[in-house]
């Protein structure tokens, strides 16, 4: 496993991060905690969509995350 990539060291850390965001969200709303392997597919699909947005926007993938964490929260 390389350090950037799909499968990278750095995307991995990029998921874990938003899943310790995703959980710190729910529990703060209140919320009970989806299964952790629906967990693990929305940090995923946040850290996704966040490359996708930075490659558009040239902005930063750290607050992206933030941002679209929030999002998920709102719905």
């Amino acid at each position: 496993m390389g350090l950037f990539g799909r499968n990278g060291v750095v995307r991995q850390q990029e998921i874990a991060f938003a899943r310790k965001l995703l959980v710190w969200k729910y529990e703060k709303s209140g919320i009970d905690l989806p299964d952790e392997a629906v967990l693990r597919s929305m940090a995923e699909k946040v850290v996704a969509d966040a490359h996708e947005i930075a490659k558009k926007r040239g902005r930063n993938v750290l607050e992206i995350l933030k941002t679209q964490i929030n999002d998920i929260r709102r719905k």
